[in-house]
């Protein structure tokens, strides 16, 4: 019998070892795995390489992995916001590495590496320092750069629901990396509300097939969330930031 379930999130992410390229899910908060972080933490993987759209908020999740010195390098989008100081400082202090890429090119050179695409050619970032070194064509006038896709050991990835063949479904928009991750991946291990029973997910409504995902976790009601805000939500000098606060129906 195929069962992909794991008994815990400690489990989940067993063997991930030092200096793995690791994509984390999520947009900001909205679909970050925070369950199987923080496992990775206890885990102690070290030298690590993210990719993610963002480098972390506030002091949990991805910023609590960040500000533990387990990351040399980051992949990223959007590396500051009002609440990335953990990243911020490391930055600063020259402990951590960025690459930054403009979001969609991110996106596409995730998508790319699950697709089993070579590389592409973009117009995003022609003539920015984002270009420095990289292959220059003109295509139909249009001055375009080359973008090679972003491979990863591991992908982290929340869903809503997932059955024990590793079946996915997600909520609302914390979907956005999650699918594109879950391809690109040489494993990829997804943590979910709830793990129901194999034909419980109506086919039409799956958005990551199981022969994409590797370990699934139920991590049930979300602890890191209460009356909506999410816990540890604050500021650069630790105090509770209501612009952080974001809704539970809107984000789960």
């Amino acid at each position: 019998m195929i069962s992909k379930v794991c008994p815990s999130v400690a489990e989940a992410v067993a063997g991930i070892e030092d200096g793995a390229t690791i994509m984390i899910g999520g947009f900001g908060r909205a679909g970050q795995p925070v369950e199987l972080i923080d496992a990775l933490l206890e885990q102690g993987a070290r030298e690590l390489v993210v990719i993610n759209n963002n480098a972390g908020n506030g002091n949990t999740g991805l910023a609590a992995l960040l500000a533990a010195g387990r990351v040399r390098k980051i992949i990223c989008s959007f590396p500051r916001q009002s609440d990335s100081y953990v990243f911020d400082r490391l930055y600063r202090a020259g402990r951590i590495e960025l690459e930054l890429a403009p979001q969609g090119t991110l996106a596409e050179r995730i998508r790319a590496a699950g697709a089993g695409i070579g590389a592409f050619f973009t117009p995003t970032g022609f003539g920015t320092p984002l270009a420095a070194g990289k292959e220059h064509r003109v295509i139909d006038g249009r001055d375009h750069v080359l973008e090679h896709p972003l491979h990863a050991d591991y992908a982290l990835v929340s869903g809503h629901l997932a059955d024990r063949w590793g079946n996915v479904v997600y909520r609302k928009t914390a979907r956005n990396f999650g699918p594109i991750m879950a391809a690109a991946a040489q494993s990829t291990v997804v943590q979910v509300d709830r793990v129901v029973e194999l034909g419980a997910i109506d086919p039409e409504t799956v958005v990551t097939a199981g022969i994409f995902v590797d370990r699934v976790v139920g991590v049930g009601e979300r602890t890191w969330l209460r009356e909506g805000a999410f816990v540890g939500a604050a500021d650069a000098e630790g105090n509770p930031n209501p612009s952080a606060i974001e809704s539970r129906d809107e984000n789960r």
